[in-house]
């Protein structure tokens, strides 16, 4: 099973349009955003674009865009499960977190309860193991700072692989 992890996406809808693509085309069902989809709109795109499990942990960008108290009272929305600071769920077997900055993901590593753990903020894509976690940021939707990238997670193996957007057709 492939789950798709993105972050920043930044209103780019053109871009998160590709993810969306890629994943129908690789049948992804499930969604992991580490936050700065950075409106509403794009949030119902997303929604309207997509028919898996998305979970969404809010970033710096969402509380300033998407009017937070309005969205802080529901934990799903349509297909969504979001989460106000972080999120964590168990999928085949391990224990995720995700959340948006990268400093709290390492806090977060360091605590021994996740077997890996999503972020993003920084635009940049990278990896690095803390206490046997894996800590993972897929870079960002939007290409701002660095190209327009996200990461596929190969649940059967832990492979990783970070899909260049665009190089998509």
């Amino acid at each position: 099973m492939g789950i798709a992890i993105i972050s920043d996406v930044h209103n780019n809808t053109v871009n998160l349009k590709k993810v969306l693509d890629y994943c129908a085309k690789e049948k992804i069902e499930t969604i992991i955003c580490c936050g700065d989809l950075a409106s509403a709109e794009t949030l119902d795109f997303l929604n309207d674009n997509y028919s898996g499990t998305i979970y969404y942990t809010f970033g710096n960008m969402d509380r300033d865009h998407l009017n937070m108290p309005a969205f802080e009272h529901i934990s799903s929305y349509k297909n969504t499960k979001i989460y106000e600071n972080f999120g964590e769920v168990e999928i085949v077997g391990n224990k995720i977190a995700f959340i948006h900055y990268p400093d709290k993901a390492k806090d977060l590593c360091e605590t021994g309860k996740y077997d890996f753990v999503f972020c993003g903020h920084t635009h940049k894509p990278w990896q690095e193991t803390i206490n046997n976690c894996i800590i993972l940021n897929p870079g960002n939707v939007a290409g701002e700072l660095y190209p327009p990238t996200f990461a596929v997670w190969e649940t059967k193996n832990d492979n990783f692989e970070l899909i260049r957007i665009h190089e998509l057709k």
